[in-house]
């Protein structure tokens, strides 16, 4: 069985809530032109932001700018996601292809996120086998601010991709026969960003500073934030259907994160791709136990819960 097949065919011990019998076989069909209309809107948002930024360089304009094309940029995680489960394109190629540039920008290769990404789909909200329960959710407003800030992101990143081009694959969801995968992975990830970083030093250019790495870092709080609302707060439970949460949210954030606010329907069902989503949430929104009605909210009742330290 090929990896992108794994994750959505979640063939695991563990029970699951999404029984592919429940829901017509049409909703399970994916579309190579669909996934090509929302990786173009991404990409039109893109090249908005960047010529805005262009435009505002450089006055004070270009802070939010920046920000703003940050946001856009960091959420290359959406199509990075829908793409390691195999369903933003029909074609294969497409998926791993837009899968490998999306994962280069945010420093998050292919192959190791769809292993990391399986388990989590394997085993959600299972303390000892969840992978994003491996370091534990904010119980402390110290914690939750840090956790925002995207900074333990971006060291867990740096020193794992460091770790994993010097041979050492210890991850115990990476299977043995997929190590030499991560490895050269890694490897050629750090090439690409040697080869950037000299191209940039001997043309004396700011380009890569400017429309880039400055912007992922002033983006990735929007991300953390996104992403915590998914589970944190739900039972540790195998019910996909409540240990998940589906947010209500605005269409330009449900456009720019490819769906996946419906996260409770994503779980139960991920051979279902973005796009029909919203069609699944209208067939089973009386089972889904948690959800809520903006991102706000959501975050909100957390830092309510939060200890004051």
């Amino acid at each position: 069985m090929s990896a992108d097949t794994r994750i959505t065919d979640r063939r695991e011990s563990r029970p699951r809530t999404g029984d592919a019998g429940t829901l017509p076989a049409e909703l399970f069909e994916r579309s190579d032109a669909k996934g090509l209309a929302r990786l173009a809107f991404h990409a039109g948002l893109l090249g908005c932001t960047g010529f805005l930024l262009a435009a505002s360089l450089p006055s004070a304009w270009s802070l939010p700018v920046i920000l703003l094309h940050g946001v856009v940029l960091t959420f290359l995680f959406s199509p990075l996601h829908e793409c390691i489960h195999g369903t933003a394109f029909s074609s294969r190629w497409l998926n791993d292809g837009v899968a490998f540039v999306c994962g280069a920008v945010l420093l998050l290769p292919r192959e190791y996120f769809r292993d990391f990404h399986l388990q989590h789909h394997r085993f959600t909200q299972d303390p000892k086998r969840d992978p994003e329960l491996a370091v534990g959710k904010p119980g402390a407003t110290s914690e939750y601010l840090r956790h925002l800030s995207g900074l333990p992101y971006w060291c867990d990143r740096v020193t794992r991709l460091l770790r994993h081009a010097r041979g050492k694959v210890i991850e115990p969801f990476i299977a043995e026969k997929r190590r030499a995968i991560i490895v050269r992975e890694a490897r050629l990830h750090l090439v690409l960003y040697a080869v950037l970083t000299v191209g940039s030093l001997a043309v004396q250019s700011s380009v890569l500073m400017v429309y880039w790495l400055a912007p992922v870092l002033l983006g990735q709080p929007f991300l953390r934030a996104f992403l915590l609302a998914e589970h944190t707060g739900c039972p540790m439970i195998p019910d996909m259907l409540v240990n998940s949460r589906t947010t209500h949210t605005n269409l330009l954030v449900k456009m720019l994160t490819w769906n996946m606010p419906y996260h409770a329907e994503h779980h139960a069902w991920a051979a279902v791709p973005f796009y029909n989503l919203p069609r699944v949430h209208e067939r089973v929104r009386q089972r889904i136990a948690h959800t809520a009605p903006g991102y706000i909210d959501v975050h909100r009742n957390l830092w309510n819960r939060l200890d004051p330290a």
